[in-house]
């Protein structure tokens, strides 16, 4: 018996070693949950370790199901200050797309009450697996589809580079380690779109795919855009001889369809979107449930917040809001103070609007300049495409992502963007490493900083939201 221990121990380890084995891609994968579970938990303030966050909406909308309800029975409570609670009909509601609540249900199930589970510490050991899962699409596209191509030339080193970089580079970092209701579902959103993306590349699990989009959908509703990657992917695969290079866009498009496996398509279209369907449709009986509406999308729209007016007047996604957030998302930077500079002032203040999706994340404008190669087109723009579908239908959203250390509505389509910088192939020169090392330091900062005791001077946070920039 010690012997087949001994032996299986050393096909373990060997499994490991090897180069590109699928032990080896998991077993790092594992190292880096691991990693970034510890950097998450240190970063983290100490309450959201030891108790409950005062926006546990999630855990609230558990117990309420596990009472039989949909309802809060006894309204919003105190320590949520009525901040994001839906009222419609004389009754309270959870209006957050409800499957991070799915996930916490047992666990709340134990605790005995929303109050006695640690929300923020759940979503801790949750967040470590975007970047586990992130790493398995970069050694995925590393590794040659069916036609013998590498889609991306990065090597394994590269690829954990990468993957550190979205950890603590990005605004998945602040995010992460914040537990409230509004970062709980960025974190579990983000988590489950990384393995979306790699059941969807090569669209070998149709529905597989399907499952893990209908779970983002019900978690993060932009994300369900990103459907088109594995529309086009089961095109690709089932191309006879793949797909064609030459020819104008219309020709391609016609000899595409000349190639198409139909029959192959279409099963792979139908499991892709069976549970996607059912998750409309117990969104829509929830919605029925509650807010007397069949439509799955109702319910922020009952907010009781301050600028429901707003909402009333130009809808919950308009047009209306974009020129506002494209600002949030590209203009904002820190506030320097007056000269001469007062006595004890900061040296800088971020507008909790949050700081500019560049100047968090500077790696972001290597995607803008990929290499050309062989192989690497057709994903480069797919990916690209699905990642500006999710972002302007963030920006036509009613809120900038107040409040906020960086444009937070970014970790919607942040997997995207890091497999543009995988696929883009661009060299990690030291320009590069200047901006990396200038993205994590920001991005820790707003880890440590953000909404925590000690850090108020730091921030300027005003009430209405109407105040983008440093004041004249």
């Amino acid at each position: 018996m010690r012997a087949h221990r001994t032996m299986t121990s050393a096909s373990f380890f060997a499994g490991i070693r090897a180069p590109d084995s699928p032990k080896r891609r998991l077993g790092i994968a594992a190292l880096v949950y691991v990693a970034c579970t510890i950097a998450f938990l240190s970063l983290a303030a100490r309450q959201t370790l030891t108790d409950h966050t005062p926006f546990n909406h999630y855990a609230l909308l558990a117990d309420a199901w596990l009472h039989g309800r949909q309802d809060l029975a006894n309204g919003a409570p105190g320590y949520a200050q009525g901040n994001d609670f839906a009222v419609y009909g004389g009754k309270t509601y959870i209006s957050f797309p409800p499957f991070p609540a799915v996930l916490m249900l047992p666990f709340v199930a134990l605790a005995g009450s929303a109050e006695n589970f640690r929300d923020g510490q759940f979503i801790l050991w949750l967040a470590g697996l975007a970047p586990a899962f992130l790493f398995l699409v970069f050694e995925k596209l590393r590794r040659p589809d069916a036609s013998g191509v590498a889609r991306s030339k990065r090597s394994e080193t590269e690829n954990i580079v990468l993957t550190v970089l979205f950890a603590l580079g990005t605004v998945y970092c602040f995010t992460a380690v914040q537990g409230t209701v509004w970062f709980a579902a960025q974190a579990v959103g983000t988590s489950v779109f990384a393995l979306y993306v790699l059941f969807a590349l090569d669209a070998a699990s149709p529905f597989v795919a399907g499952l893990l989009l209908a779970c983002a959908f019900m978690t993060r509703p932009p994300m369900l855009l990103a459907g088109l990657l594995f529309a086009l992917e089961a095109v690709r695969v089932h191309a006879r001889d793949g797909l064609p290079t030459e020819g104008t866009f219309l020709e391609r498009i016609q000899s595409t369809w000349t190639r198409l496996d139909k029959p192959k398509v279409i099963r792979a279209y139908a499991l892709f979107a069976v549970p996607i369907l059912c998750a409309f449709a117990i969104q829509s009986l929830m919605n029925h449930a509650r807010f007397d509406t069949w439509d799955p999308t109702v319910g922020h729209q009952y907010l009781t917040v301050i600028w429901a007016a707003r909402m009333k007047k130009w809808g919950l996604f308009g047009i209306h809001y974009l020129s506002k957030n494209l600002g949030a998302m590209l203009t904002i930077l820190p506030w320097l103070p007056p000269r001469p500079t007062p006595p004890g002032a900061s040296p800088f203040v971020i507008n909790e609007h949050g700081l500019a999706l560049w100047f968090t994340t500077p790696l972001y404008l290597w995607i803008f300049w990929p290499r050309r190669r062989t192989g690497t087109a057709w994903v480069y723009a797919v990916v690209a495409v699905c990642a500006g579908l999710i972002a302007f239908q963030d920006l036509l959203y009613q809120n900038s992502g107040w409040r906020q250390f960086g444009y937070r509505f970014s970790n919607d389509y942040a997997v995207l963007l890091f497999v543009l910088l995988a696929v883009g192939d661009r060299t990690m020169g030291w320009l590069f490493r200047t901006a990396a090392a200038w993205s994590i330091a920001w991005n820790v900062f707003g880890a440590v900083s953000f909404d925590r005791r000690g850090y108020d001077q730091f921030y300027f946070r005003e009430g209405s939201q109407t105040v983008l920039y440093q004041p004249d």
